[in-house]
């Protein structure tokens, strides 16, 4: 059963440009790995700051995977201190 993730990230109105571009970042080389099945930013259209992340991945060990690779690390070095908020939720689906 594949895993969904719901990343939410609220930046810091000082560095909301900096912590989407890192965000925009991971995009590519995260929906390039084997195991991703989905990897969607978006942007909250009432609350500009904050950034959902939408993810799907193969199993937990491909998710866990994911968070070593090096561009993960990027962006969690990238947007260290400039987050005010991290909500990450892991689902699965039921029906």
């Amino acid at each position: 059963m594949t895993l969904i993730v719901v990343a939410t990230i609220d930046a810091q109105p000082q560095h909301v440009d900096a912590v989407r571009a890192a965000l925009e970042a991971v995009v590519p080389p995260s929906r390039a790995e084997s195991a991703c099945l989905r990897y969607e930013l978006h942007v909250d259209n009432k609350i500009p700051t904050r950034f959902i992340m939408l993810e799907e991945w193969a199993d937990t060990a491909a998710l866990r995977a994911h968070e070593a690779t090096p561009h993960f690390l990027t962006l969690v070095a990238a947007t260290d201190g400039k987050v005010a908020r991290i909500d990450v939720a892991e689902l699965s689906k039921l029906k």
